[in-house]
């Protein structure tokens, strides 16, 4: 089993793959990060706003707030909310040209924020922070290409930048996710991935996971782009979505952020 993992150390944010999860502390939700293109003021109130933004999401579960005028109006005074941040140069090790000066070099800007602040912050926006220990979502994606059909797997290096971005939106939205080995893959029938069914929840438990997430990504050329559809069990019904015409990077934002706004009680996916 591979697990996307979030919570450990922050320098980790971005990881694609880690190994056996840290339990769930929720003051590490209250952290988020962006690449920043050096450490001059200017990147770095830019980098706070978009921390503010990222953590909203991250703390409530509900990537609706973030879009929401009053957010914006945060994000512009987004420094007033942090308690603490920190750099790490994306190129440390390499010389630094000419060209490419001190103040030029992408870094990693972490940003941890003032819990008080911006719990009160989210009351004022109609949401709420969610501080109860999130599932591990177990995902089954049923892959349709002109020329191939398959479930991606674990351990398949096919599937390991599709597994790489499902790990970049779990860390945006804060939910951990795991995949099922290649022997489970290919005894699933994806014609029937039913996340109420008790095969699928065998499956996400066996994988390492408390509840599946059932997907379809099918390429069309008539809508230039992946047509993505999710199918997710809680409180006793099936919820289910869709986007179309995007990259497998928007399928999966998508399939997370629906997901993190019905477990986290703020609503039906958008």
């Amino acid at each position: 089993m591979r697990r996307i993992h979030l919570f450990p150390a922050i320098a980790m944010l971005l990881a694609a793959l880690a190994g056996p999860a840290a339990a769930f502390e929720p003051s590490d939700i209250y952290t988020s990060q962006v690449v920043v293109s050096g450490q001059g003021e200017a990147n770095r109130l830019t980098g706070f706003g978009i921390c503010l933004e990222r953590v909203l999401t991250r703390v409530t579960g509900d990537a609706a707030l973030a879009a929401k005028p009053e957010a914006k109006a945060a994000m512009a005074r987004g420094a007033d909310y942090v308690a603490a941040y920190s750099y790490r140069d994306r190129l440390e090790g390499r010389p630094i040209h000419d060209e490419q000066g001190t103040y030029d070099r992408p870094h990693n800007l972490t940003c941890r924020f003032k819990v008080g602040p911006l719990d009160r912050l989210i009351g004022e926006l109609g949401g709420k922070p969610w501080l109860m220990r999130r599932p591990v979502i177990a995902v089954f994606l049923d892959v349709r290409k002109p020329a191939a059909r398959y479930t991606v797997a674990a351990n398949n290096q096919r599937d390991l930048a599709m597994r790489q971005s499902f790990g970049n939106a779990s860390n945006l939205i804060a939910l951990d996710v795991v995949f099922p080995p290649e022997t489970a893959a290919l005894n699933l029938d994806p014609a029937h991935l039913d996340p109420s069914s008790s095969a699928l929840k065998t499956a996400a438990e066996a994988a390492g996971g408390d509840l599946p997430l059932a997907g379809r990504l099918t390429w069309s050329d008539a809508d230039h782009g992946w047509v993505a559809d999710w199918a997710l069990e809680a409180g006793g019904a099936v919820h289910r979505w869709q986007v179309r015409g995007v990259s497998f990077d928007d399928a999966f934002r998508t399939a997370l952020r629906g997901a993190a706004r019905i477990l986290s009680g703020s609503g039906a996916p958008q």
